[in-house]
């Protein structure tokens, strides 16, 4: 009996032995670098925590590198995964141009590159970049604002992040196009006017203080159009409460933007998912070092654009979500 019982143990631990050589084995055959331009905000926080999640699911061993907004740093954290031997760079770009040598040497490399949320300069040579539609989210909410302020003049402050950033003018243009094709369907005339400009750098913090501004040179706001959640938040702050003014940003999805339009005090916002970007980059990155992805895949990937209202939030909002 006891020669029985070391037998099966012996096999027990010969057969854990060679699963864990397997699971080694498929782990050093996919290595996945993620080199996030900055994790000092929960969006970027929640893609590299969704990426991350998805490629340990797949398998993969996960180098993971925060750029802390800095390119210098982005440029050499993406040049020292290439020099651990990943198969394939998940990257969240700092400067569309800066990153432009250090994906193109990684490309050179073998390395199978995939950009995602912010656009990256066209001379880059890249698989595909996948995000959220900006033009398309931002069309679904602007024709969600005309729908919902007919026959009403409009005094839009907009808050936008950084000047001269690619997404953010997607963005904006995007819902002032929804707005302006709205109003004409529905009342033969634009209705509108962008009162004043802020740039509020993407925080919660710099919404607040362009609105301050804004609001100092245009008291009759009745609309505020930001180009992420995070700045109409903290816009939000600063007028107080006012059930006067209709927020409402370009995209993001953020959950306590979520909870406030499930409450009533902000409009819509477009569906900007940075967990389903970030999983979608790394289940295409798994396919392409494994052999299985298309020729002739798109050089943009797109999520289904969506403007999320107060009739659809309770399909999005997640209460223990990083974003």
């Amino acid at each position: 009996m006891k020669t029985v019982k070391t037998a099966a143990m012996r096999l027990a631990l010969a057969a854990a032995t060679s699963l864990v050589a397997m699971s080694a084995a498929q782990a050093a055959d996919c290595k996945i670098g993620i080199s996030m331009k900055t994790l000092d905000a929960p969006y970027f926080a929640a893609q590299d925590v969704s990426a991350k999640k998805k490629a340990e699911e797949l398998g993969c061993e996960v180098i993971s590198v925060d750029g802390q907004n800095d390119l210098n740093k982005q440029v050499a954290d993406v040049e020292d995964m290439v020099a651990q031997g990943i198969g394939a760079l998940i990257i969240n770009p700092r400067d569309s141009k800066g990153l432009v040598p250090a994906v193109n040497a990684a490309t050179a490399a073998g390395v199978h590159v995939f950009v995602i949320d912010s656009t990256i300069d066209p001379q880059a040579n890249f698989v595909t970049l996948v995000q959220s539609s900006n033009s398309q989210n931002g069309l679904l909410v602007g024709q969600w604002l005309a729908d919902n302020t007919k026959g009403k003049d409009l005094k839009i402050a907009l808050i936008s992040g950084d000047k001269g950033n690619e997404v953010g003018q997607e963005r904006r243009l995007g819902v002032l196009a929804g707005l302006l094709e709205g109003q004409l369907r529905n009342e033969g005339r634009a209705r509108f006017e962008v009162v004043g400009q802020g740039w509020g750098g993407w925080t919660n913090e710099g919404g607040l203080k362009a609105m301050e501004d804004l609001l100092t040179a245009n008291p009759d706001v009745n609309v505020v159009l930001g180009e992420n959640d995070s700045m109409v938040l903290g816009a939000q702050k600063a007028l107080g409460g006012s059930s006067d003014v209709l927020l409402l940003a370009a995209a993001d999805g953020q959950k306590e933007a979520l909870q406030a339009i499930k409450d009533g005090k902000y409009g819509a916002t477009g569906l900007n998912d940075p967990a389903l970007v970030a999983s979608t980059a790394v289940e295409l990155a798994k396919k392409a070092i494994d052999g299985d992805l298309p020729s002739d895949i798109s050089k943009i990937t797109y999520t289904t654009p969506t403007a999320i209202t107060k009739e659809n939030v309770d399909n999005y909002l997640k209460q223990d979500a990083v974003f």
